[in-house]
């Protein structure tokens, strides 16, 4: 007999820093059920803060202690709004799992870490809720790249035992989870996803992202900028592996484009656009190329994220991966939206429960872990 499904709000505010993602969700560990959802923008002035200390500005103890309560009131904010949205009561909510806002990556050296703002403190009192954040540094202190999270949840609610799927999510960075039922569950970071893309649009038309790919489908791909955006070595390191915004910066493109245009010329803002949305797709496809299937079970190419919506991606994915159905993973139930956010609501349940949350074969932790930091409302 299946355990009772509980209420939980997750929160997820993505490295593109384009708004908070929050659900209400209903999960028992092993079934998810979506009951609500709802998203908001960034206030200007707080997204602006944030980029800049994602790109390295200095500040203050003060400042970073203000913009980290400052962001667990936003939180705070868009909790309470889902729940009145929803008609729900707080004392109706076993946790809320909030991812926070990651303003650092650091996966690899000496001292591997990855820092995430948003007091959980401040979240749990100001809701009543318990609240647990902070995932991804328990992975970390075992040897895990503390990313990505989102397989373990993507195992639950998407493995199939009569198909192979790919779950491909295009958020600002993009990674892949292998989902087959001859094998263990592999995953890892495979790109910029959406990042670059909406650098450039913000840079060129001042538009927040390419809506409906409207710039992309009016350039044409320039070869040698994407074999140069290509040839990045990260790309070609073995997993387990993560990143971000520490490595696939506005800086790293500008300096890709000047090479370009000292050996050739500058290349119009259409074409760039283009291009950037091939060199995300052809990292994409790279790797799940490596997974041809040798079976006779379907295979499946689900994506979620902001990605799905743009229909140059899709076109793209969909030409160069020819063997595979690609499509979202609404068609499999679950919100491509909401997917994240859900995944923060299910690490939630398996942090009160006392159960892991991290796959070390994902990660490259040294053992399954307990995840987060609780906060209790008083």
């Amino acid at each position: 007999m299946s355990k009772p499904l509980e209420l939980f709000i997750g929160i997820m505010s993505g490295t593109s820093l384009d708004g908070i993602d929050a659900v209400l969700m209903a999960t028992n560990g092993t079934q998810a059920e979506l009951k609500a959802s709802t998203r908001s923008p960034f206030a200007h002035d707080l997204r602006q803060r944030l980029l800049a200390v994602a790109k390295g500005a200095a500040i203050s103890a003060k400042h970073w202690g203000e913009l980290d309560a400052e962001l667990g009131q936003a939180y705070a904010e868009i909790a309470r709004q889902l729940l009145q949205d929803s008609d729900t009561d707080a004392s109706q909510v076993r946790a809320i799992g909030c991812h926070g806002q990651t303003v650092w990556h650091q996966p690899f050296g000496e001292l591997p870490f990855s820092l995430q703002l948003g007091d959980g403190n401040r979240l749990a009192a100001l809701t009543g809720i318990i609240t647990i954040n902070d995932f991804r540094r328990k992975d970390m202190a075992f040897g895990g790249q503390g990313a990505p999270l989102v397989p373990a949840f993507h195992q639950q609610v998407l493995a199939d035992a009569k198909r192979v799927r790919i779950v491909v999510n295009i958020g600002g960075i993009a990674n892949i989870t292998l989902l087959d039922p001859a094998q263990a569950v592999i995953g890892y970071d495979v790109g910029p996803g959406n990042m670059l893309l909406d650098v450039w649009c913000q840079q060129q038309w001042g538009q927040p992202f390419d809506k409906d790919a409207a710039f992309g489908l009016q350039g044409q791909v320039n070869t040698d900028l994407l074999t140069r955006l290509l040839a990045e070595p990260w790309l070609a390191l073995p997993a387990p592996k993560s990143t971000g915004r520490e490595l696939f910066s506005p800086r790293w493109l500008a300096a890709h484009l000047q090479e370009h245009q000292t050996q050739f010329c500058a290349i119009n803002a259409l074409d760039v656009q283009a291009t950037l949305a091939e060199f995300s797709v052809r990292a994409i496809v790279d790797q799940v190329q490596k997974y041809s299937i040798h079976t006779d079970l379907p295979s499946q190419l689900l994506v979620c994220g902001g990605g799905g919506h743009n229909p140059l991606l899709m076109q793209r994915l969909s030409a160069l991966l020819p063997n595979w159905q690609v499509t979202t993973t609404n068609s499999a139930g679950v919100d491509m939206d909401a997917m994240e956010a859900m995944a923060f609501a299910w690490l939630a349940h398996q942090t009160l429960n006392g159960l892991p949350g991290n796959l070390p074969a994902v990660t490259g932790a040294s053992r399954p872990a307990i995840l987060g930091a609780i906060h209790l409302p008083g």
